[in-house]
């Protein structure tokens, strides 16, 4: 009878300590899927659940980067805002480029094609702007301004927010 006891215990503790292994469970403690791009960066395939991060649908679908971010090493430090369909993301950059054009191509962030006026900007964050196919183009804004220059040829300055915005 003793035995019995003994053995009958010793399943139902066996049994309790299985099912707080189990209730507890060892969650794995991983990001969300996010896969690499080109660059090593991160991009996040589910809808935004952090504060500062946008949807990858729509016209983000193609963007390189879903959430705010910051780039590089350097003396100038400028912070860049990608607006396009409604949602945003900003970018702080440190450089020791002399243009805002040349801080965001250092890091593919900005595409075009050279023109007669300079650059002609098409891609920003991944995200295109073809006036040829839907009538939209990037505007560039200094401090919430429209800008009288092109990123190309727009010195750096200290505490000022550049945005570039996907306009029709």
């Amino acid at each position: 009878m003793k035995t019995t006891i003994k053995r009958t215990l010793a399943l139902l503790l066996a049994l309790l300590c299985l099912s707080a292994l189990f209730a507890c469970g060892a969650k794995e403690n991983t990001p969300k899927a996010e896969s690499p791009d080109t660059d090593g960066s991160n991009v996040s395939n589910d809808s935004p659940d952090e504060e500062n991060s946008v949807s990858k649908t729509g016209l983000w679908k193609d963007a390189l980067y879903l959430k705010d971010t910051t780039f590089g090493e350097g003396a100038n430090t400028i912070t860049v805002t990608v607006k396009a369909d409604g949602q945003s993301v900003t970018f702080t950059i440190k450089t020791d480029k002399k243009t805002v054009g040349e801080a965001l191509m250092e890091h593919d962030l900005l595409a075009g094609d050279e023109g007669a006026y300079g650059l002609y900007v098409k891609k920003v964050n991944g995200i295109t702007a073809d006036y040829d196919k839907d009538q939209t183009y990037w505007a560039f804004y200094i401090d919430g301004e429209y800008a009288m220059t092109g990123v190309d040829t727009t010195n750096i300055s200290a505490g000022t927010v550049y945005t570039l915005e996907r306009t029709k």
